[in-house]
């Protein structure tokens, strides 16, 4: 929909050894959306996509409704991008690379940008080369928040980051998107952080989302089911039930409780013992382990 900031439908990418999607992935305009999956699963893949870092096989990407190659300029003018990979020293000192960049940006703001130098502890005249691997973080984020973008991709921007420097990074973040207008789409693997800092979820795995939706509502519909059976019985066949381990006939499950599966799990003939809540890591672990 034109009013979604992001919109990938059918995405798919094939390679040698690795094949994305099918994808489907919403990012409601105000929302904050995180994508989490193991190494290897697709998040960079699907960024990369939306930015035009290779061609899709198939699918569409909208950006506010708008074609992310057959309107580039015009969607890229209202991203900013962030990564761990961008190649920032060739710039020599970080005076050059703003002057740079800001070139690019009717909407850059340079009194916001100095405050945020000042906020996150970068230098206007530091050689890149010299700065942490922290601190080229949050050039970049810097760069990509001084322009006012309504959309926000982030490619691990906390990776590496110390606890004092994520907590800046996220505080950033926060601040940027508290008019509610402006959309963030981060890929992390702290899942802890992405859990108070989300209201959407994107779940990827071996190229394929397993489930997308509210962070809240995903965490409460998901439960921990300790159980057992006064026989031999199998679980494999009912939908929404992800085993986790078996130890004769005492069993311990994910269960998805949005459709019955619970009764369904009880009718073929296991006793609950303990229904315990989940957390958005326990829930990701036990998703990736079952698949």
């Amino acid at each position: 929909m034109a009013n979604d900031a992001l919109s990938i439908c059918g995405l798919t990418k094939r390679y040698a050894k690795f094949a994305l999607g099918p994808v489907n992935l919403t990012v409601p305009q105000g929302a904050i959306y995180g994508l989490i999956g193991p190494n290897g699963a697709g998040k960079t893949t699907t960024i990369d996509m939306v930015m035009g870092m290779g061609l899709k096989d198939a699918g569409s990407i909208k950006i506010f409704g708008l074609d992310h190659i057959g309107q580039e300029a015009e969607a890229k003018m209202r991203i900013g991008y962030v990564s761990p990979d961008l190649p920032l020293t060739a710039w020599g000192r970080v005076r050059r690379l703003i002057n740079f960049f800001r070139g690019f940006y009717p909407n850059w703001e340079d009194a916001y940008c100095l405050d945020l130098l000042k906020r996150l502890n970068v230098g206007w005249d530091d050689k890149i080369a010299t700065l942490s691997f922290g601190a080229r973080i949050k050039l970049g984020l810097i760069l990509a928040l001084s322009h006012r973008p309504d959309l926000l991709l982030l490619d691990e921007p906390i990776v590496g980051l110390d606890p004092v420097s994520k907590q800046e990074v996220f505080t950033e973040l926060l601040e940027a998107v508290r008019d509610g207008k402006r959309s963030v789409l981060i890929s992390s693997h702290d899942l802890h952080d992405l859990e108070r800092f989300t209201d959407h979820i994107g779940i990827i795995h071996k190229g394929k989302m397993l489930l997308e939706g509210q962070t809240a509502e995903m965490v409460e519909r998901f439960c921990m089911v300790d159980g057992e059976t006064a026989q031999a019985a199998s679980f494999a066949d009912i939908s929404g039930v992800y085993v986790q381990q078996r130890d004769g006939n005492r069993w311990r499950m994910l269960v998805d409780r949005s459709n019955g599966t619970l009764e369904c799990v009880k009718a073929k003939g296991l006793t609950v013992l303990g229904k315990t809540p989940v957390t958005l890591e326990e829930l990701f672990i036990a998703l990736v382990k079952e698949d």
